[in-house]
């Protein structure tokens, strides 16, 4: 099983996976229409920040996007090597990034990626399930349609 852990609160993802697909899905020649982020001319090309964005496979990327909706996540992108191909998506909440991929390989099934939001409250109200209180956070744990898991916390204070 493949663990993630991503900070939505406080900053961008602290860790993660990436896959040779997304990777070739990154590449500008492979780029959908969504354009780049500018980058900041004061910030040296070798100081950008960099980051980890998990790869979740998923069947259908259109059910799995609505369903991630929920979770405050909003598609960036998608690509195809032609129509009727797998998608490659990304979607994102917060400048908290995941990859969902329909590409057979991409990811194994159950994967585990830890979210840490603001309000889990919220998030059970959503999903309609209990919070539990850890030392560390009070969670939930969700499952997309895919069979992924979601551990989603507000951090103890």
């Amino acid at each position: 099983m493949d663990t993630y852990l991503l900070r939505i609160v406080d900053g961008p993802a602290i860790s993660a996976g990436r896959s040779d697909a997304a990777l070739a899905a990154q590449s500008s020649a492979e780029r959908p229409s969504t354009p780049d982020p500018v980058p900041d001319p004061a910030q040296p090309a070798g100081e950008r920040e960099e980051e980890a964005i998990p790869v979740l496979r998923v069947a259908d990327a259109a059910t799995a996007v609505s369903w991630y909706e929920r979770l405050g996540f909003t598609k960036q992108w998608e690509h195809r090597f032609e129509p009727g191909y797998p998608a490659f998506v990304e979607i994102a909440r917060d400048g908290v990034k995941l990859f969902l991929s329909e590409h057979t390989g991409d990811a194994r099934p159950d994967t585990l990626v830890y979210l840490s939001v603001r309000d889990v409250d919220a998030v059970a109200d959503e999903f309609g399930v209990p919070v539990t209180t850890a030392p560390w956070a009070r969670e939930v744990e969700l499952r997309d349609p895919d069979g992924n898991r979601l551990r989603v916390g507000t951090p103890a204070e």
